[in-house]
């Protein structure tokens, strides 16, 4: 259920470049020097949130004075460990859980846990010689959404306040996903099979069904543009049944190692700003005003005061 170009920086960019090209190291927005070290080469999965997420690092980075290019894979997950393999990417913004069981073979390592899940993860990136800074609070997982009316009507705020008689809509391997029906009745004890219609893997589909009436409960990506449009109701996952994607730097330990302590309390930095709304925020501007994930995370860092807004 995990769903599986890019632009020139902005001026920002083009700033850094010119103070590198005048001075033999470049100076940190920390005002440390940038010691000499590999291009950052952050890679974008093949859809939209992937690009912003590219962008919203590169673009801090470069304006700190790192030396940073963008990459797009045109491809998801497998291509990007094949990309670090290759040395052609040493940056990319992960999700916690699906690069975990991605890595470990589906060993049902991930959970609810951010913390123990990030730890996890890091701990399997050892042996490709790669690192996991701090992850961000920002989630982009499977969600139980509902309409606010829905919510006002039925006292809905939770998972656990569903009820048997609502009706859920979904992709069509719910029924046998752990962390769909099967994970409802388990963790939460209830059965919303008899009401379950099949419908796709967050997409229009659901989008449309939930909007329409046609069903109670859609689930959907926790940070889906049109959840952020709509002003539709997330329920808390109360029990833990939802693991927990929440997005993550990965990079490789040269990187790492080269580029020292400011390198990661930056990237950390502007992790520690995202959160699961302001995402939902940036992928609507992206999905629904149809902008440019580089316009769009340069107004982010700068609205957040992670750039200057002069830049």
């Amino acid at each position: 259920m995990r769903r599986p170009r890019l632009k020139a920086a902005l001026a920002v960019g083009a700033m850094a470049l010119l103070a590198a090209a005048c001075s033999d190291s470049a100076t940190t927005s920390a005002g440390g020097d940038v010691p000499d070290g590999p291009t950052i080469t952050i890679g974008a999965q093949d859809f939209g949130e992937s690009a912003i997420l590219a962008e919203v690092y590169g673009q801090a980075l470069e304006a700190a004075g790192y030396p940073v290019e963008q990459q797009s894979l045109g491809g998801f997950r497998d291509v990007v460990y094949t990309s670090f393999d290759s040395g052609d990417i040493n940056f990319t913004a992960e999700y916690a859980a699906s690069a975990l069981e991605f890595l470990n073979g589906g060993a049902g390592e991930a959970s609810a846990d951010a913390e123990a899940t990030a730890d996890a993860l890091r701990t399997a990136l050892e042996a490709k010689e790669l690192v996991a800074l701090e992850a961000a609070p920002a989630q982009d997982s499977n969600s139980f959404v509902v309409t606010p009316d829905t919510a006002e009507a039925k006292g809905l705020k939770a998972i656990s306040d569903l009820t048997p008689d609502l009706r859920l809509g979904g992709p069509a391997d719910c029924p046998e996903n752990a962390s769909c029906l099967p994970g409802l009745e388990k963790v939460y004890g209830l059965d919303l099979s008899d009401g379950f219609t099949p419908l796709d893997g967050g997409g229009p589909l659901t989008v449309a069904a939930l909007e329409g009436g046609e069903i109670d409960v859609a689930i959907l990506f926790s940070t889906d543009g049109t959840i952020a449009d709509k002003g539709w109701v997330i329920l808390e996952d109360d029990k833990g049944l939802i693991n927990a994607d929440n997005i993550i730097p990965v990079t490789s330990t040269e990187v790492a190692d080269t580029y020292g302590d400011d390198f990661s309390a930056l990237v950390n930095k502007v992790s520690a700003a995202m959160t699961t709304g302001k995402l939902a925020e940036l992928n609507r501007q992206v999905t629904i005003e149809l902008k440019d994930p580089a316009d769009v995370a340069g107004e982010w860092l700068a609205a957040e005061k992670l750039v200057d807004a002069a830049s």
